[in-house]
């Protein structure tokens, strides 16, 4: 099986809970805790922890760890003037504490340089840029451990990248295509996981549930349609969660996200047009442009462009000889307006789909 990004695969259990009361301590929120997780669990592996200032620097500068490992996204933890180099820091969550972190720096950064490399922009409308300036642009870096683990109604579906390597070898799987969505699945979605499991074994389903904006699907909604889904029409699929906020980085993000799927134990990596955008702040295909920049990233990427229904096709296509007008494209937008309107969306979603969103008074965040 694919090895891990980075490396040899780090197996890590939960660390014991110290009582050491004297220890300095700092809150997080769900969404770091979310992280921590995903550091401790190997999804984001090689990190063994939030990023030190070297590491930051790479990053944004080199799209590199210091040890020469693609990555695109900084990981950081913003902290307050009272923390230091050198101490034990306990990551204390609504009361709790949940997690432990070996502060080995802490440093200030320009939180614009961080926003322009990060996500080509500095523009507050940016939601990546709204959280960056919104930290004090002082962060702590050093490896973390984890004593306890997020429970919610989503735990069932938080599957440990040991996990699903244990399933795919199960199921027998060599080549496995991983596929990111924040979205219930349109038949456009459903068009381009039947075409990427045709040169496949399996698909993994492994939509984002955490921080996004408005507009988005909850993440209930999400779940219940993607179960729908696979249970009614796709027997090759395993569904999963991704236990993360959205950044919208666009390129830099669909190489993020190209990694945590090896490490889930993916060969490919399916990227659409305009991939973890928003906005008008990427061209449409950097997020498939910029895998040319990397010949090491370990995972093969599957690109399409756009997917359209075509009226005289009668089917989901990406590319046929038939006028314009003969098109439907596949608009999030048109689709909310429809939906929040209790109104069929031009074909768009299966019936069984479009049943699971209309359960809900309001599926958008």
């Amino acid at each position: 099986m694919i090895r891990p990004h980075g490396g040899k695969p780090v197996e890590r259990t939960l660390a014991a809970a110290k009582a050491d009361l004297r220890a300095p301590s700092i809150a997080i929120d769900s969404d770091l805790l979310g992280e921590i997780e995903n550091i401790c669990h190997g999804v984001f592996h090689p990190l063994s922890g939030f990023m030190r200032q070297d590491e930051l620097q790479g990053v944004l500068d080199d799209m590199r760890l210091p040890g020469g490992a693609p990555w695109t996204i900084p990981i950081l933890l913003p902290v307050d003037e009272g923390t230091r180099s050198g101490e034990l820091l306990s990551l204390v969550h609504h009361g709790k504490a949940v997690g432990e972190m070996t502060v080995e720096d802490v440093y200030s950064f320009d939180r614009d340089t961080i926003c322009q490399k990060t996500f080509g922009t500095s523009d507050p409308a940016h939601p990546g840029v709204a959280e960056v300036m919104a930290s004090p642009g002082r962060f702590a870096g050093g490896r973390v451990a984890l004593f306890s683990e997020i429970k919610d109604e989503f735990s069932p579906y938080y599957l440990k990248p040991i996990q699903t390597r244990a399933i795919f070898s199960e199921k027998g799987w060599k080549r496995v295509v991983g596929f990111q969505t924040r979205n219930v699945p349109h038949i456009g979605h459903e068009h381009v996981q039947r075409e990427a499991l045709g040169s496949v074994d399996g698909l993994f389903i492994n939509p984002v549930i955490g921080k996004k904006k408005a507009g988005d699907f909850r993440d209930s909604v999400i779940i219940r349609a993607y179960q729908k889904l696979i249970s009614h029409s796709l027997p090759n699929a395993v569904l999963g969660i991704l236990r993360t906020k959205m950044r919208y980085a666009g390129p830099k993000e669909a190489i993020f996200h190209a990694i945590i799927r090896k490490n889930f134990g993916c060969t490919h990596f399916i990227v659409g047009r305009d991939h973890a955008g928003v906005g008008k702040y990427y061209p449409p295909y950097a997020a498939q442009e910029i895998f040319g920049e990397f010949d090491d990233l370990g995972i093969t990427p599957i690109f399409f462009r756009t997917i359209y229904f075509c009226h005289r096709c009668d089917s989901v296509v990406s590319g046929c000889d038939h006028p314009p007008e003969s098109h439907m494209h596949f608009s999030g937008t048109r689709l909310r307006e429809k939906i929040l309107k209790k109104e069929n969306p031009d074909g768009m979603l299966r019936k069984e789909i479009l049943d699971v969103i209309l359960e809900e008074e309001n599926p958008f965040v």
